[in-house]
């Protein structure tokens, strides 16, 4: 006996509630193995393949290439053969059964070809759980937004809602006194979609002309986004950025004196990246107030120290892959990490977790030969750190002899900080910080 069970859209990363279908690997009636990929998606953060999570045949699709799709939607029915039960991880669930007296009080949990018509309760925000059609469904019909759908206990695999519980909320919900939402109890799930859903950032535009020989280009799929996510940041958060000079001599020595031999003895490439995060690290544990998120009136104080660090991508554009736990991390664990996501951002193989849970971004504008830039905040961190180019100077300094002129390898540093929550103290003393552990560099100490 066969099965069908629905491929779902799966969740690609903060802030990110939809996902272009590029490319459909299979068509319909095409066997499919386990983990086999069955379709190509992108974000503006990263293009990733959906795999299989089960064996059987493509047996419908529900979406065209070029289509946009919401995550947490079936995409296609895969029919499975035999009676044994899908194995899943968010990404396929199978269809719930009714019974006929609750078949006409509930939504059917069946896929239709049609995408469902978009109803006015957002269901698209983060989530700590996965939530099947059905569930989805009726919180949609009973107009149960993703927050509170968030707080109802769920008795399923994992703490899922099962369609029992959903069911049994809505009755109590229906009988029971009205009252506030627990709107000032802070939420157990990551602050995301919240800072542009409710502040959506208005689009402008102007009237341009063009001129004779001028040439129209269209923007592709993952500039508009790109250029829409940098607007909305601009729009939610009061950008402020400050700057300093450091002294990097003792680690450009130091790097010089080490890469062959680190290199020869580790298989990896040493780069200033890594070392610059170490002295990140340092200073977000000395001044913790960096290492948060806004969220309403309220502040989410990250507990991991996660670092997400600009990357190149084939295309040209910028992607932004995370350190997880990089305080746990010493600097030859960080190089070979840096070294991996570096790499594999070059050949379009990251997957949607590398790029997913940052609370503070390093990007280098020296890579371009920059002396400096005011890069603009990744939602929802509240602060970013530009490197500059390093670049010989003659530089002034104190020694027990008097001062001296030296040539000194420098560098600019530029912090761009949320006002709303990090101040001028805060910020200007942060990035001093990270600059004095740069100088502080041992020229003599191991890798």
């Amino acid at each position: 006996m066969s099965k069908e069970v629905e491929l779902i859209m799966p969740k690609m990363g903060e802030s990110i509630a939809e996902a272009t279908i590029l490319k459909w690997l299979k068509k319909e009636g095409d066997p499919i193995e386990l983990d086999e990929a069955v379709l190509e998606i992108a974000t503006d953060k990263v293009d990733s393949e959906v795999p299989s999570p089960l064996s059987g045949t493509l047996a419908k699709l529900f979406f065209k290439e070029g289509d946009v799709v919401p995550v947490g939607k079936a995409v296609a029915m895969i029919t499975v053969a035999g009676d044994g039960q899908a194995s899943t991880n968010g990404q396929a669930t199978e269809p719930a059964k009714q019974d006929p007296a609750q078949a006409m009080a509930t939504p059917s949990a069946s896929v239709q070809v049609q995408p469902q018509q978009t109803t006015a309760v957002d269901l698209s925000g983060d989530r700590t759980r996965f939530y099947s059609p059905l569930v989805l469904n009726i919180a949609r019909s009973e107009n149960i937004p993703m927050g509170e759908l968030e707080r109802i206990p769920g008795t399923g695999k994992e703490d899922r809602v099962t369609k029992k519980d959903i069911l049994e909320y809505v009755e109590t919900r229906k009988t029971a006194p009205q009252q506030p939402q627990p709107a000032e109890q802070p939420s157990t799930a990551p602050a995301t979609t919240k800072v542009s859903s409710e502040q959506p950032a208005k689009t402008y535009s102007v009237d341009v002309p063009v001129y004779p020989g001028d040439e129209i280009v269209e923007m592709d799929r993952m500039r508009k986004m790109i250029a829409d996510h940098m607007v909305m940041s601009k729009h939610v958060s009061p950008h402020v950025t400050s700057f300093v000079e450091a002294d990097v001599t003792n680690i450009v020595k130091w790097r010089d004196s080490v890469k062959s031999a680190f290199e020869k003895r580790e298989g990896e490439k040493i780069t200033f990246t890594p070392i610059f995060i170490e002295a990140v690290v340092k200073a977000i544990k000395d001044f913790p107030g960096i290492n948060v998120s806004v969220s309403g009136d309220k502040i989410i104080k990250r507990k991991a120290i996660n670092i997400g660090m600009a990357a190149a991508m084939p295309n040209g554009n910028l992607i932004v892959p995370v350190i997880k736990n990089a305080d746990t991390k010493n600097l030859l664990g960080l190089t070979k990490e840096v070294n991996d996501l570096a790499n594999r951002a070059r050949t379009n193989a990251l997957k949607p977790d590398d790029i997913q849970g940052a609370g503070f971004t390093l990007t280098n504008v020296g890579t371009f030969g920059n002396l400096m830039g005011t890069p603009i905040i990744s939602q929802p961190q509240v602060a970013i750190l530009a490197v500059g180019a390093i670049k010989k100077k003659p530089v002034v300094l104190e020694t027990e002899y008097g001062d001296i002129i030296a040539i000194r390898h420098m560098m600019f540093l530029s912090l761009s900080y949320d006002h709303r929550v990090v101040d001028g103290m805060l910020g200007g003393s942060f990035l001093r910080k990270i600059a004095d552990y740069m100088e502080a560099f041992d020229p003599k100490r191991e890798y």
